[in-house]
């Protein structure tokens, strides 16, 4: 590893993330060194066409964790250890052909959601959060509303009750942030799947988790559960950080001030833009490679690990030659992945139906709502994982509450 190495830590991810980036890849080029929690070296792939390369040869750069050649190196209180495991029989640990039967399996559960359902459940929950904060003339959209409307909906499409849903969402955090309460979160998510699947061999119902166990390939308990961990993580947290980023964007930019006002043609420009632009999930770990390689002019050496940088390959300026131009529905950025460990297509569309009809619902209930603070003050949480805002305070027209009345 180069001794000028970027620590993937500090403020600037938080601040400035794509002058971040463009630094970096003036600096190191496509490949950066960099450092994690402890010192710990890796590379960030931050070149377009160089994420395509790592993320489409699953052979030379695996997914297997037990390649890295860091383990000896890291400590058991690591706070690393819940995004980048060792011996986690989760989907994303494993590799070829039983990968191919458990992404099948996943699959098969979530696409037996029924699409009008879905936007029932996201429209029930997402109508009784505006009822709480409707009357009161201000609220901060991201503690009120989008950090609590996803984990609800996938809630109780998974099986959980609904009063399990601020402990998931409080554990999912915790894990995501990488911090010190980072082991404990991931306990307290274990313990919730542990008995949500025992309850669901004992009383089955029309559910994902109750799919999946009845599902062929014989996965185990453990498999199962490590798996749902995995589902409820990525589809939680990226999808609230979706929401918030989008009506940032949409209360910020006068590119989608019609959206605020009745128009609902941009909103999901709004949200593709913020794909593009201010993809919730930055950076992902990780590929390990599988024997000495070059990528990018750099050296690779075999159990490498390699950082997957979203943003900076949705930045590259070799594919985004104007930013400041719409994407006008191109979705050829990198937010869901790439190859055959990106985010399942059914769970695509299930983040964006949550997503959308979140901000749709905002928009239809909270008239002429606007920011409560200067835009250039709003914040996001210090991970160089996820980007979210650590808060978006509205303010708005005192509107009644619907009290459970029909839409």
């Amino acid at each position: 590893m180069t001794p000028d190495a970027v620590p993937l830590s500090g403020p600037r991810f938080r601040t400035e993330p794509a002058r971040l980036y463009r630094e970096m890849r003036r600096e190191h080029g496509a490949v950066a060194p960099v450092l994690l929690d402890g010192g710990v070296p890796a590379w960030l792939v931050l070149g377009y066409r160089e994420l395509h390369q790592v993320t489409g040869d699953p052979v030379l750069f695996s997914r297997d964790s037990e390649l890295w050649n860091q383990w000896e190196n890291i400590p058991a209180d690591w706070p690393l250890l819940p995004m980048i495991g060792r011996r986690q029989p989760s989907i994303l640990y494993t590799v070829g052909e039983r990968h191919r039967e458990r992404a099948a399996m996943i699959g098969d559960a979530l696409e037996e959601v029924d699409p009008s359902e879905l936007r029932r459940h996201a429209e029930r929950f997402a109508d009784e959060l505006i009822d709480a904060v409707c009357a009161e003339g201000e609220t901060d959209l991201v503690a009120h509303y989008a950090m609590l409307l996803p984990v609800r909906v996938l809630a109780r499409l998974y099986g959980f009750a609904d009063e399990d849903g601020p402990g998931l969402v409080t554990a999912l955090n915790d894990m995501i942030d990488g911090r010190e309460r980072a082991i404990a979160g991931q306990a307290h998510l274990a313990a919730s799947m542990a008995r949500l699947l025992a309850d669901r061999r004992e009383r089955p119902a029309d559910d994902v988790v109750s799919r999946m166990l009845a599902g062929p390939g014989g996965f185990s308990g453990e498999e199962i559960a490590q798996d749902l961990m995995v589902m409820m993580a990525a589809g939680h947290q990226p999808t609230a950080d979706w929401i918030g980023n989008s009506l940032r964007l949409m209360l910020t930019d006068p590119r989608f001030a019609a959206s605020l006002f009745g128009g609902r043609n941009s909103v999901g420009e709004a949200m593709n833009e913020v794909l593009w632009e201010d993809t919730p999930t930055q950076n992902v770990a990780g590929r390990w490679a599988s024997r000495d390689t070059r990528l990018g002019d750099r050296r690779i050496r075999s159990g490498d690990l390699l950082l997957l940088g979203l943003q900076g390959a949705n930045s590259d300026p070799q594919v985004r030659t104007d930013g400041s131009a719409l994407t006008g529905g191109n979705n050829a950025h990198f937010s869901f992945g790439h190859g055959e460990h990106r985010c399942p297509f059914p769970a695509q569309e299930i983040a964006e139906v949550i997503a959308r009809t979140g901000i749709e619902i905002v928009l239809d209930r909270l008239p002429d709502i606007d920011l409560a603070v200067p835009a250039e003050s709003l914040t996001r949480r210090p991970s160089p994982w996820l980007r979210g805002l650590t808060e978006l305070p509205v303010r708005f027209t005192p509107t009644p509450a619907l009290g459970g009345t029909s839409r």
